[in-house]
């Protein structure tokens, strides 16, 4: 099953056909498109042909349309927003393109009284259950547990709050057999995104998580809190694996 629905098919297409065409006029071949961006020929041959089904995710589509408009000398990054890595197509800042893709999407107009009235009826549920006696006595009566078992483990509950505290991070080094376009994420922000080359090396820390996705997961050698490196994936192929304390600790 392809992830690419029908508006993206149809975008793949008019954007491939596009690039296409302002390479031939500058008399490229595609072979140095390929040593410019550093995408191989088979990629750049199916997004110029619009062959979604030989294309990876979406995601890693709107970063082959940007390498190639900019080794074009276009405006990379706006004709990448042509095409929509999302159900919701991206909108473009790009009035002056004449490459204008389809949306298939209609204006859906709520009237405002229906978010207020939804508010107005969660907020109501929660002070329902805050001033609700039964939850007032049962708040009471595990307090009263809590203290209890306080008073009988002196410092117990010392030891449980600074042991919640404590802190593990996770440290992933990454090295590059060949190149690959990566996208890196700590703790939900995006740390690096960009091509790396073979032999290079990066370290990334992270408290809660740090989630690495690859164009070709074969050529990312992974150690995560200096244990084994190990290939994120098989060559050639995109993959993402999310690095968590507890997962690094257990293995």
């Amino acid at each position: 099953m392809n992830s690419f629905n029908d508006a993206q098919q149809e975008q793949l297409k008019e954007v491939g056909a596009y690039l296409r065409q302002v390479r031939l006029e500058k008399s490229l071949r595609i072979e140095q498109i390929t040593a410019k961006t550093l995408i191989r020929q088979v990629l750049l041959e199916a997004l110029e042909e619009g062959r979604y089904e030989d294309l990876p995710e979406p995601v890693f589509v709107q970063g082959f349309i940007k390498r190639y408009g900019d080794a074009l000398g276009l405006n990379g990054t706006d004709l990448a927003k042509n095409f929509a890595i999302n159900f919701f197509l991206l909108d473009s800042e790009n009035e002056n393109l004449d490459l204008k893709p389809k949306s298939n999407i209609k204006n859906i107009h709520i009237p405002l009284a229906i978010p207020y009235a939804i508010l107005l009826a969660v907020a109501s549920l929660v002070l329902f259950f805050k001033l609700s006696p039964r939850n007032s006595a049962e708040s009471i009566a595990r307090n009263q547990n809590q203290s209890r078992s306080a008073i009988e483990k002196p410092g117990s509950s010392l030891r449980t709050e600074a042991s919640s505290s404590q802190v593990f991070p996770v440290e992933v080094t990454i090295e590059l057999q060949d190149h690959s376009w990566l996208r890196v994420k700590a703790d939900g922000k995006t740390a690096f995104e960009g091509t790396l080359n073979k032999g290079e090396r990066k370290t990334w820390t992270a408290n809660k998580q740090l989630t690495i996705l690859s164009e070709n997961a074969g050529a990312v050698l992974v150690s995560a809190n200096n244990k084994e490196r190990k290939p994120l994936g098989n060559s050639g192929r995109v993959k993402q694996v999310t690095f968590t304390p507890e997962s690094v600790n257990s293995q």
